[in-house]
């Protein structure tokens, strides 16, 4: 429904770099976090990760360097004051998968035919879950949804969550903004998820489509990562 889009987002097999921002601010300010988080990250990654545990090093170099470079445009320019952006990366080296996390974007991972939720929302309705107040399918219908606690940007420092795990041969991975999860459930997400037939360019395309027949309120914004037989 919306008349700009304020999503960013990376999917490169070759440097094995996948994310996805969800920009936030006045007129065309979330586009311009957004952006700037994106490019950020494709440049201090833009060199093949490394083996091993050096991965996170990078990850957090690269959220952290998309912080200073959106703090510092917004504190310069009066019209993208208090800008920000959401930041979900995702990499892979070895046989490990790491993703670096802010705000209220989501990674998921598909395996064995179970849909789990890597990621934690930084937000005020993931706190009210978290503490028992709210069921998961309450909190996009909750009118605070869009309180975010944490994001890149609006502050010279950020915590950033890292995650990692072993991947494997057959999963599939899915970063997205919330413009996907605030209108499909994560039951229905595993369903379209499960469907061996189709690429992930047809599975990314498959969700977007979904989630605009249930309205698009948001910018709706899909990264659907496959793993390969022998990657």
């Amino acid at each position: 429904m919306r008349t700009s889009n304020e999503d960013s987002f990376a999917a490169d097999p070759e440097r094995r770099l996948f994310l996805v921002a969800d920009g936030m601010g006045g007129h065309a300010a979330g586009e311009v976090a957004s952006s700037i988080a994106a490019a950020t990250v494709k440049e201090v990654m833009g060199i093949t990760p490394p083996p091993g545990g050096e991965i996170e090093d990078m990850l957090l170099l690269a959220a952290r360097e998309s912080n200073d470079r959106i703090y510092e445009a917004q504190r310069k320019r009066a019209d993208l004051s208090g800008m920000g952006s959401t930041l979900t990366i995702m990499s892979f080296a070895d046989t490990s998968y790491y993703i670096a996390h802010v705000g209220d974007s989501r990674a998921y991972l598909l395996r064995g035919g179970v849909l789990e939720q890597l990621t934690r929302d930084h937000s005020l309705v993931w706190h009210l879950f978290e503490s028992g107040v709210l069921r998961k399918d309450e909190l996009s219908s909750h009118p605070q949804k869009n309180l975010i606690t944490r994001s890149i940007g609006p502050h010279p420092q950020v915590e950033i969550d890292l995650e990692c795990g072993q991947a494997r041969e057959g999963d599939t991975y899915l970063l997205c903004s919330d413009g996907l999860t605030d209108v499909l459930s994560d039951e229905v997400i595993r369903q379209m998820l499960s469907q061996p037939d189709m690429s992930p360019q047809q599975l990314g395309d498959s969700l977007v489509s979904a989630a605009n027949r249930m309205g698009g309120p948001d910018n709706i914004t899909v990264v659907v990562v496959r793993l390969m037989s022998g990657e």
